[in-house]
């Protein structure tokens, strides 16, 4: 399917982002939509790969930047790798504790600080809270498209985006799907909020990630939500991503198989609405 994409602004509570939308074209009539939303890295080729993937599958497909300003200036490529050559030396939780990753960035080398600090910032829960309120302004914006069936969207995130797709279906009751690429869980207390279905994609190598998914799936299982996951042996982190040193061909392949697989069965045909 033929796809159209182009930059467009969205103006959230609080401030004004920058987002990458990507449409089919196709014939009149109203068509699911999914929010992208990306890792660390921001919105880059990758990510609008992504999103153009599923344009081309008929869905009107949206890839905020939740970093638009001054995070994004701090966390260029260059910045993120000097990041990581720090937490390859620290432990595995760190990034899940935004008052450790703030005493350790102290003890690295002053230019490593700035971006350190911005790495906690975004793993805040206080500001993850913001972004997601963001992410629920982006949903709405795509139910407000002429195009777009208003009950039939969803959501799917990387690493860090893994996080926030958790976090936008604590806060969107609307949210028929999330997926979630190797991303922290959401705050648990908040899962019996959940009403999307969820499917959770997640590496064998990435044990900072996957070692807590069982307290996810106890959480959704106890608040009665649908919540299903694949690990995969010999799989790491960011093991979707074609333009990093961790993608895994096989891996990547299915996970996308049953994202397409599950978007379907549960935004319904793209042909039509459900019923």
């Amino acid at each position: 399917m033929a796809v159209s994409s182009r930059e467009i602004k969205v103006r959230t509570p609080t401030r004004e982002i920058d987002c990458y939308l990507a449409e089919p074209t196709r014939a009149p009539g109203r068509c699911p939509a999914v929010v992208v939303v990306h890792e660390i890295f921001g919105v880059g080729e990758h990510i609008q790969d992504v999103t153009r993937r599923f344009a081309a599958l008929g869905y009107v497909s949206a890839a905020p930047n939740l970093f638009t300003g001054e995070i994004q200036e701090i966390l260029t490529p260059a910045n993120i790798a000097l990041a990581m050559q720090s937490f390859a030396e620290a432990p595995p939780d760190l990034r899940r504790d935004p008052a450790k990753l703030a005493a350790f960035a102290q003890t690295q080398p002053p230019e490593r600080r700035p971006i350190l600090t911005a790495f906690g910032k975004v793993s805040n829960p206080t500001v993850q809270a913001g972004f997601a309120e963001d992410l629920l302004t982006v949903t709405r914006y795509l139910r407000s498209l002429p195009e777009v069936d208003p009950a039939r969207v969803g959501s799917v995130g990387f690493c860090f985006g893994g996080a926030m797709s958790a976090r936008l279906a604590t806060v969107d009751p609307d949210l028929r799907a999330a997926v979630i690429f190797y991303g922290q869980n959401p705050p648990l207390e908040d899962v019996p909020r959940v009403r999307a279905s969820i499917l959770g994609l997640y590496g064998g190598e990435d044990p900072g990630i996957t070692a807590t998914v069982p307290q996810l799936a106890e959480a959704m299982k106890k608040a009665g939500k649908q919540f299903s996951h694949q690990v995969y042996p010999g799989a790491k982190h960011a093991f979707f991503n074609d333009t990093r040193p961790n993608y895994h061909a096989p891996s990547a392949e299915d996970a996308w198989k049953r994202v397409v697989t599950f978007f379907g069965s549960s935004l319904g045909p793209l042909d039509g609405p459900t019923v």
